[in-house]
């Protein structure tokens, strides 16, 4: 355990891990002191965050109410390895935080707790995801806060730019390329959040990569294509 620590009734815990891929993960976990925590939740951050500061806060209150919380930093951000803000593939993304989030449900102790994800911004687009793949009802629920699930027409690239930048991918996909306008700003709307977020030395703040904006841009359009799971899911909770 790489770090560890007791405060209001909440226990918080660190520790690294070794992907099915090699790759040194960040995971982390809250967890109600003195009791049994009555299910599980399973974080998922937004493109370019991380879990054991930017979502500390989500973490803590969850784990006061009774819940255990854990949370993965993906490839290539937080404190995770990979080249930081890069996103090679989002479907290695999603598996890495499958095997990590059914490896604690499954262990002994959790076997009979309901399990929850939460997904904010790109971390809900791995929500959707992390329910697609795993088999109906294995989730007992989400919530997804601000999720990509849908880019604003206005948005959108224009087809030949998209096929452009799919060429340049073959030979530069890790350079920062991306125009964007700040993230953060649009993001928070406090503006301790804002300043958090500036200093947190773990978020990646640069333009994106070309992959990774490839990706995410892939991504959506999938997830958008087939909003009818997205329905299934929230029937699914109710």
């Amino acid at each position: 355990m790489a770090a560890s620590y007791s405060d209001e009734g909440v226990r918080y815990e660190e520790e690294f891990i070794t992907s099915s891929r090699g790759l040194k993960l960040f995971t982390c976990r809250w967890l109600p002191e003195k009791k049994e925590a009555k299910a599980l939740i399973f974080l998922c951050h937004g493109y370019g965050m991380e879990c054991s500061i930017s979502m500390r806060d989500s973490g803590t209150r969850l784990a006061k109410a009774g819940y255990e919380v854990h949370g993965i930093d993906y490839e290539g951000h937080g404190k995770s390895s990979g080249l930081q803000g890069y996103v090679p593939s989002i479907e290695l993304v999603v598996n890495d935080c499958c095997d990590h989030f059914t490896s604690v449900s499954e262990r002994k102790e959790n076997k009979k707790k309901e399990r929850y994800l939460l997904g904010e911004s790109m971390g809900g687009a791995v929500v959707l995801l992390l329910h697609r793949k795993k088999a109906a009802g294995y989730w007992n629920g989400a919530v997804l806060v601000a999720p990509m699930c849908k880019i604003n027409d206005e948005m959108k690239p224009h087809p030949v730019v998209i096929s452009i930048l799919k060429r340049l991918d073959s030979i530069i996909p890790t350079w920062r390329l991306v125009p964007a306008k700040d993230i953060i700003d649009r993001a928070f709307k406090l503006p301790q959040k804002r300043q958090e977020v500036r200093d947190n030395e773990y978020c990646y703040k640069g333009k994106p990569r070309l992959k990774t904006t490839l990706e995410l841009f892939a991504t959506s359009l999938d997830i958008e294509k087939n909003l009818h799971q997205v329905y299934r899911l929230i029937n699914l909770i109710n």
